[in-house]
C-alpha cells in the first residue's frame, strides 16, 4: 500500500475534527488552531510511523499508532497557543495593540503611538500599562519563546535608524524581564527600516512602520505540562 493513500484519510479526517470552534469574544465559528495542529500532526506521525519499526508491525499499523501520536502533540501545542491567545486577547481590549495568529505563533505588534515618543526608546505610560498585561500573562505560559523585534521607518540616517530599533526592542525586553518574564526566554533584535509594512513616502505608512513586534512561539514543551497556563 501506497504511504500516501494511507495518510490521506487519517490526516483528513483529524483535521476536519476540532476544526471549527466557538470563538468566546464574537459568539462565532472560527476555524480552530488546535484542529488544525492535530491534522498536521496526524500527518506527521503517520509518515514516521509507516517508515519505522522492524517488520514485526505491519506498516499500516505502525502508520495509525504514529498519527494518533502526532495529533494529540499537534493538539496540545495548539490548544496551549489557543489558550494564551484568548487570555491575551481579553487582557489587552483597548489597548490598541493588535494581535495577529500566524500558525502557531503569536504576534502583538505594537504600534508607535502606543509605544514611544518621537524619536525616544523610552516606553511611554500607556505601554508600560499594556506590557503589564502581556507579562502577566507570559508568566503563566512559560513554554514559549519571546521574540522581540524592533523597527523603525526610513527617515534618517540608516545607522542611527538600526540603533534606535535596537534601543526600542531592548527596552520592551528589559520591561518584561523586570515584570517576572525570564530573561533566557527572551530574545531583542532590531531591524531599522528593513523590513517595512507599509510606504515610507506619506506619514500614515511611515507611523506604522514605526513599530515593536512581539513574537511568541512554542517550544518543545508546550501543551505537555499540566497547570494555569500549561494546557
Amino acid at each position: 500500500m501506497r504511504i500516501s493513500r494511507l495518510l490521506t484519510p487519517v490526516a483528513a479526517a483529524l483535521l476536519v475534527a476540532g476544526c471549527a470552534t466557538s470563538d468566546p469574544y464574537g459568539g462565532q465559528t472560527q476555524r480552530s488552531n488546535t484542529g488544525i495542529g492535530t491534522g498536521i500532526g496526524a500527518a506527521v506521525g503517520a509518515a514516521a510511523g509507516a517508515l519505522s519499526g522492524d517488520g514485526s508491525t505491519s506498516r499500516r499499523d505502525r502508520a495509525l499508532i504514529g498519527a494518533a501520536v502526532g495529533a494529540a502533540a499537534g493538539a496540545g501545542v495548539g490548544a496551549y497557543m489557543d489558550r494564551q491567545e484568548n487570555q491575551l486577547r481579553e487582557s489587552l481590549q483597548g489597548s490598541r495593540i493588535e494581535i495577529d495568529r500566524r500558525g502557531d505563533d503569536i504576534v502583538l505588534n505594537m504600534p508607535s503611538s502606543v509605544t514611544f515618543g518621537f524619536d525616544s526608546s523610552e516606553l511611554t505610560g500607556q505601554a508600560r500599562s499594556a506590557l503589564n498585561e502581556v507579562a502577566n500573562v507570559l508568566t503563566q505560559y512559560t513554554d514559549t519563546r519571546v521574540n522581540i523585534a524592533g523597527h523603525t521607518d526610513s527617515t534618517g540616517a540608516a545607522d542611527y535608524n538600526q540603533r534606535l530599533s535596537e534601543r526600542r526592542a531592548q527596552a520592551v525586553g528589559s520591561y518584561l524581564s523586570q515584570n517576572g518574564v525570564s530573561s533566557s526566554r527572551l530574545n531583542t533584535r532590531g531591524y531599522g527600516a528593513t523590513q517595512p509594512v507599509a510606504s515610507n513616502d506619506n506619514d500614515q505608512g511611515r507611523a506604522q512602520n514605526r513599530r515593536v513586534e512581539i513574537t511568541l512561539t512554542p517550544t518543545g514543551q508546550a501543551g505537555q505540562s499540566q497547570g494555569q497556563g500549561n494546557y
